[in-house]
């Protein structure tokens, strides 16, 4: 139920920029993928999906305010609209402030701190791999997913849609 909401919420916030709505879609999307293949459950589950449904969420305020939609804008402006829609959707206090530390830090991996923030990191990282890298050859994406995918299920899904199927990893 507080999925639903947040994504009402999050597609009003990006009524203006449709690329905004696709790109979180493809983001939760990813998110389930690894919550699934992890076998996440409870909290952690919605902890995760919050957050890549918010993880942009400060995108246009950081436009206005910064005239820059960069990770560290969308950092600063991100947490307190995060945290008046989970008020607003009746999000429980705790969960709430730790999609807020991950929207906060989400473009940085030094802060990863848990499973839901790897989460966040990877299914992100992976529409950026797919984007913005994929023409920088196999070693280059082979190094950047050994770098940033940490669970067996994210790093396979990378591996997958970038066409690298000889790279699956059991986690042995």
């Amino acid at each position: 139920m507080h999925l639903e909401k947040a994504v009402e919420e999050m597609k009003l916030v990006f009524k203006s920029i449709s690329y905004g709505i696709e790109h979180t879609t493809r983001v939760l999307s990813n998110a389930e993928f690894i919550l699934n293949g992890e076998s996440i459950t409870g909290t952690t589950w919605e902890i995760v999906s919050l957050a890549a449904v918010l993880h942009d969420i400060g995108a246009i305020e950081a436009q206005k305010k910064h005239g820059s939609m960069e990770g560290h804008f969308q950092e600063i402006e991100g947490p307190p609209i995060a945290q008046s829609i989970l008020e607003r959707i009746g999000v429980p206090a705790a969960t709430a402030n730790r999609v807020c530390y991950i929207v906060g830090n989400h473009h940085t991996p030094a802060k990863i701190d848990g499973i839901d923030f790897q989460i966040i990191w990877e299914a992100d990282y992976l529409e950026y791999l797919q984007f913005g890298e994929k023409e920088k050859g196999l070693d280059t994406l082979r190094q950047k997913i050994a770098e940033n995918f940490k669970t067996i299920t994210g790093r396979n899904l990378a591996y997958e849609r970038l066409g690298i199927s000889a790279m699956i990893f059991t986690g042995c």
